[in-house]
């Protein structure tokens, strides 16, 4: 299988600990430790701060998966919960891929913290997941809810530690396994 994983800062591996925006090691990066788990070449395609994208994004050969985890940012920037879901749909919609190609993740609520300043804000991350949940039956996207996994988070509030990591790549592991057949 060939899986594009299509995020921000959790994605591409952020580690918070530093002042340069340096990067957890391979083995404690979810989409690396998912590679590893199935066997599949997966591609790293997250970006500090990225926010959902108003344009196409081109995606180049085949692929057997797009998994896209984004609205954390947005929600960073003020919008809304049901605005962020908007602005998803709209991106998912210019995806050049059949929609069953398509697996949304709703990213996992944040807490407050250095860059959580308001319980409001914790608040509208875990309404972002029942948005996503509807946006996801409505037009016929794969969803998952990583607020059901208890992920780690780190001081900030907003980024996984290397134990967010491992959880987070165990949780999506569990659900494609179902999914994908896979052992």
């Amino acid at each position: 299988m060939r899986v594009i994983c299509f995020g921000d800062s959790n994605t591409y591996g952020y580690d918070p600990r530093g002042w340069l925006g340096g990067r957890y090691d391979e083995e404690n990066r979810w989409v690396d430790i998912l590679a590893q788990k199935t066997g599949w070449k997966i591609v790293n395609r997250g970006q500090n701060g990225r926010e959902i994208p108003g344009a196409p994004v081109p995606i180049h050969g085949d692929v057997d998966l797009f998994i896209v985890m984004l609205g954390t940012n947005d929600l960073l920037q003020g919008h809304r919960p049901e605005a962020v879901s908007k602005k998803m749909e709209l991106f998912l919609l210019r995806l050049e891929l059949i929609r069953e190609k398509i697996l949304l993740v709703a990213p996992p609520p944040m807490k407050p913290g250095e860059w959580v300043p308001t319980q409001e804000l914790a608040d509208d991350s875990v309404a972002l997941a029942g948005c996503y949940r509807m946006l996801s039956q409505r037009l016929g996207v794969q969803f998952v809810d990583a607020g059901q996994w208890e992920i780690p988070l780190a001081y900030d509030g907003v980024h996984f530690t290397e134990e967010g990591h491992r959880a987070f790549a165990e949780g999506l592991y569990q659900y494609l396994r179902k999914s994908y057949e896979l052992r």
